[in-house]
């Protein structure tokens, strides 16, 4: 291509907006995400971001003698990737502020080898006092490749309106 040639536009824009707002949900719809499977690279580099370098996850000397019988993901790491997978859905790019997670609870261990894939379902949806933001709460569920609920929680987020 000559620097005299116009350069192509493409029709489309990635800005990382979704054009997804409050009003698009509604309380019972369902979210769901793709899977990820874990992989040890998952728990070495959780641990060293996090500093949680227990040895349940990354010993698998010790780890094959405890009641789980060989490492397993750290819990934060199942919710963590159950949040992204999540934002993949592209449902998440109006959100202004994440609220907080409530009812955390591990059901299951993840192993390496394990793909897990969440879903979130809209429990409540309410408009806030300032005009243009509501709020969401979503019930999420991660299962693993048996379908097996590994883990549970109920995450809140402040959303745009489209309609202030």
């Amino acid at each position: 291509m000559s620097v005299d040639q116009p350069t192509k536009i493409s029709r489309f824009e990635v800005t990382g907006q979704s054009s997804h707002y409050w009003e698009d949900l509604a309380v019972g719809d369902v979210l769901r995400g793709p899977g990820v499977t874990v992989t040890d690279a998952h728990l070495v580099t959780w641990a060293g971001l996090t500093g949680d370098w227990v040895s349940l996850h990354l010993d698998e000397e010790y780890a094959a003698s405890t009641g789980f019988g060989g490492r397993v993901g750290h819990g934060p790491l199942s919710l963590s990737l159950s949040l992204g997978l999540l934002t993949q859905t592209g449902w998440f790019g109006n959100v202004q502020a994440w609220l907080g997670l409530d009812e955390v609870r591990a059901h299951a261990p993840v192993r390496i080898g394990d793909t897990i894939r969440p879903t979130a379902e809209l429990v409540a949806a309410r408009r806030t006092s300032k005009p243009g933001r509501g709020l969401w709460t979503l019930a999420y569920t991660t299962v693993d490749q048996h379908a097996r609920t590994v883990m549970t929680f109920t995450g809140s987020f402040l959303v745009a309106c489209r309609e202030v």
